[in-house]
């Protein structure tokens, strides 16, 4: 079991295998998005800094839909997941981020919850499968396709990447401050 520092997050193992290491730190920065939304309300979750339109609800829908894109439609194939099945990506491809202002705080942290569960399935699933060498199924137009491991190191950069975003906005909204 591992250690959960003081804002419930689950510390990623100091001394594990590789599989271990990565999914740990996956974990590590979901649960950071986590805390930096926790206990906001619609209005809080609409905040933007500066000249960004960034919000925190749309971090949360933006990271679904990454969640879904990475582990489901990618890895495994699959066809996209409701909400994202019926927009229309061409004629909107910030789809996500502008319309989560039109979602309550319960719908964009199920959403995301949802992926996020889907997600840990998939990839228990391909690490049984094919473990981190196993090839996505999706392929890049050149024909080559990523390996499990490549998709978690980069889940964690997007993860982190939008954590230091997180960061600000969360800031703006009430002062909560920590890394």
């Amino acid at each position: 079991m591992s250690d959960v520092d003081e804002q419930g997050r689950p510390e990623p193992p100091l001394a594990a295998d590789e599989t271990a290491t990565l999914l740990g730190f996956l974990d590590y920065q979901r649960a950071t998005l986590a805390w930096k939304c926790a206990g906001l309300d619609a209005a809080g979750l609409t905040v933007t800094v500066g000249a960004s339109s960034m919000t925190l609800g749309g971090l949360l829908k933006h990271l679904a839909y990454v969640e879904d894109m990475w582990f489901s439609r990618s890895l495994y194939g699959q066809d996209r997941h409701p909400p994202w099945d019926t927009v229309d990506w061409k004629a909107d491809p910030d789809w996500e981020w502008h319309s989560a202002a039109e979602d309550s705080p319960e719908e964009l942290f199920a959403l995301w919850q949802d992926a996020v569960a889907r997600s840990r399935s998939l990839v228990e699933e391909a690490l049984t499968g094919g473990g981190l060498e196993g090839l996505a199924r999706r392929t890049w137009p050149d024909g080559r396709a990523a390996s499990l491991r490549w998709i978690l190191v980069h889940m964690i950069e997007e993860y982190a990447r939008h954590n230091g975003h997180a960061d600000l906005l969360r800031e703006s909204v009430d002062g909560q401050t920590g890394e």
